[in-house]
């Protein structure tokens, strides 16, 4: 049985949105939280914010990730992470390394090193902040699926590999919530898009669709209490939509 008292919760990409928010519940709730930020600016901002927080800067793309070995870490929340929309024919190539340095490469790397300690100690959980668009793609979200749908594969995996050895392992599948991040994401295509792209006749597609999906973002609450909810319970299942009508929904898509 999973121990839910008393947790040591290290969170990355805190300075904002599920991280942020995730942190503030969790410590309200008598938990210690390690807040990790990409930047020095963003630590420094949290805590004077937050001084119930031990914040420290863990930018995962690079040898910060060596510091949480220092840590006796229950609960890792993997919540850091970058944007990038656009259609698959012409996003620039740099700019999808960069998203799988982020999202793929420094997740990894930042959940190997904290497993060092878990694995040593014969307990602890990894829950990895995937998304819908983990198990879907459409116009536009391909790059970033396309990172997401590596992590649905390195949590699967692990979740079957480290059961043995008393770590959990769980996908958190969150839909269109208003953090600030799917903004910058949709926004992100306009900075490299223009009239000579091999899409650009569809042009106009592509903006109502990020408009149409902006338009329908969701109290980011929601998606805090999940977070909550995994880092306690005594059990997890392997994926975890929210908001949880998107599980149904998902099944009548995937079975089409």
């Amino acid at each position: 049985m999973f121990e839910t008292m008393n947790l040591t919760v290290m969170i990355t990409g805190a300075g904002s949105g599920f991280g942020k928010g995730a942190s503030l519940a969790l410590a309200a709730r008598g938990h210690r939280v390690i807040a990790t930020t990409e930047t020095d600016e963003q630590a420094d901002a949290l805590r004077a914010e937050a001084p119930q927080l031990t914040v420290e800067r863990v930018d995962i793309t690079t040898d910060d990730v060596s510091k949480v070995t220092a840590w006796e870490i229950d609960v890792l929340i993997n919540n850091a992470g970058a944007g990038q929309t656009g259609p698959m024919a012409d996003v620039p190539i740099d700019r999808v390394r960069r998203l799988f340095e982020v999202n793929v490469f420094g997740t990894l790397a930042v959940t190997q090193q904290v497993l060092k300690g878990m694995i040593a100690r014969g307990h602890g959980r990894v829950i990895i902040v995937s998304s819908i668009a983990g198990v879907m793609a459409g116009q536009t979200i391909g790059p970033y699926a396309m990172t997401k749908h590596a992590l649905e594969a390195m949590g699967k995996a692990m979740r079957v590999e480290l059961a043995p050895q008393g770590i959990d392992v769980t996908l958190l599948n969150p839909g269109p919530y208003q953090t600030g991040f799917n903004d910058r994401m949709a926004g992100s295509m306009w900075e490299w898009f223009g009239a000579d792209a091999l899409s650009a006749p569809s042009t106009s597609l592509f903006k109502s669709i990020g408009e149409m999906v902006l338009g329908a973002q969701l109290d980011p609450a929601e998606v805090t209490q999940r977070m909550v909810e995994l880092t306690e319970a005594e059990s997890t299942t392997q994926n975890n939509f929210v908001p949880a009508e998107l599980s149904a929904q998902l099944v009548n898509l995937l079975e089409r």
